[in-house]
């Protein structure tokens, strides 16, 4: 698998534009479109948030039929949720206008949106952007950044990934841009994922592989401990790379593709994780040795979650009986004299507590490492051969700002 500067675009056949449509303030690009040369085969995985979004209900509706995607329709800054039949309305105009505009059927359009709750959309700014939108698709680098700028809300750069791979003898493309800064947990995040190929895949199949890879990616990490409503991962596969239909999940061709899109999903979960509302760190936990696959998630995870390890690692403190508790909380049964915790990051390695003992340290070199801007957490269990990584950040006095001042 080769790693490759690019994005949603990368993969044959998609085309991208961002524009300002003037639902942000001071003509802020808010609006994208994605559309593929042939109407893609779909995935998808949205929240399990009781409150759903109207577009998250349009789209569960129309990929759960089975319906190919042609377009897709990308607003900031509103997030068309909690907004009633009205809001419902709002989407069956976009997805009326878009699907007019390239001769498709309208559940072939699929929408997404992101921002404030509990405002009505305005949809015929969005409408009325169409023409800018169509007039500039492109598949340039130029068009994939103003497309990945315009899905961000308080987030403070772009996500883009793209991976390479061969199938089949063929060179298949996997690429996506994302969105996510805050309300990160406990499943994705107020996120939007969109991530397409050139593979030649059935639904059936693709299906299964976003499914396993969205919870080891994005249900893996965590910037505050809330779920949005709006939370939508979308992967498309138009086959433009001719590879022979990948039709077996036991097949060398599907567990390659899988591969490939855990890469980009866990780049793009890292990315959100990186530049959650007011973080100064990654904060990364690789756990080992737990009895269990699922056991492993619930561990890892609930170092991320912490509140107390999160301060700990904004105040730069080698807090290790905070990540040790944070273990135990879990409700997880595991014996805590096998456990091993080791901190390390490009300042160095530091071993704290070495089955069920603390272990002697320095200080100094504890400090090294809780400097760096990406710090890992090592966890070693002895419990069985389970593993998992879970992805968070630093609680900083700036994410309090942030959130305090958000809707004004």
């Amino acid at each position: 698998m080769k790693t490759i500067k690019g994005g949603v675009t990368s993969a044959k056949g998609f085309n991208v534009c961002g524009v300002s449509a003037g639902i942000k303030a001071k003509d802020k690009l808010d609006t994208a479109l994605i559309v593929s040369d042939v109407s893609a085969t779909a995935a998808i995985v949205t929240t399990t948030n009781a409150v759903k979004a109207a577009p998250v209900l349009w789209d569960d509706a129309v990929i759960g039929e089975d319906y190919n995607i042609k377009a897709v329709i990308i607003n900031s800054g509103n997030a068309n949720a909690c907004t009633g039949a009205q809001g419902i309305d709002d989407v069956h105009a976009e997805v009326d206008a878009v699907s007019k505009a390239f001769s498709c059927d309208p559940h072939e359009v699929a929408v997404a949106s992101t921002g404030v709750i509990g405002v009505p959309l305005p949809v015929g700014r969005i409408i009325d952007a169409l023409p800018e939108l169509i007039a500039g698709l492109s598949a340039d680098d130029e068009a994939a950044d103003q497309a990945a700028w315009a899905i961000l809300t308080t987030d403070t750069v772009p996500k883009t990934a793209a991976v390479q791979v061969l199938i089949g003898g063929k060179t298949v493309t996997v690429g996506g841009m994302a969105k996510g800064s805050g309300m990160i947990c406990p499943n994705m995040a107020t996120m939007l994922s969109f991530v397409t190929t050139d593979c030649a895949i059935t639904r059936d199949c693709l299906q299964t592989i976003l499914s396993e890879t969205v919870g080891d990616t994005y249900n893996m990490m965590s910037v505050d401990g809330d779920m949005s409503t709006n939370d939508t991962v979308l992967l498309l596969a138009n086959g433009k790379a001719q590879n022979k239909e990948i039709v077996d999940k036991d097949s060398a061709d599907y567990l390659t593709l899988k591969k490939a899109v855990y890469a980009v999903n866990e780049m793009l979960a890292k990315a959100i994780v990186r530049d959650g509302e007011g973080a100064t760190k990654l904060i990364e936990v690789e756990l080992t040795g737990a009895a269990t696959k699922t056991e492993a998630k619930i561990l890892a995870k609930g170092v991320v979650t912490s509140n107390l390890v999160k301060a700990a690692f904004f105040g730069e403190d080698a807090n290790w009986g905070r990540v040790l508790s944070s273990l135990g909380s879990t409700g997880v049964a595991f014996d805590p004299q096998k456990v091993t915790l080791e901190f390390k990051s490009a300042g160095g390695s530091v071993t704290l507590y070495k089955k069920g003992q603390p272990f002697s340290f320095n200080e100094e070199l504890a400090k090294k490492v809780l400097e760096q801007k990406e710090i890992t957490v090592l966890v070693k269990m002895e419990e069985g051969n389970a593993s998992a990584k879970s992805w968070g950040c630093d609680l900083t006095y700036d994410y309090v700002k942030i959130n305090g001042e958000y809707r004004t």
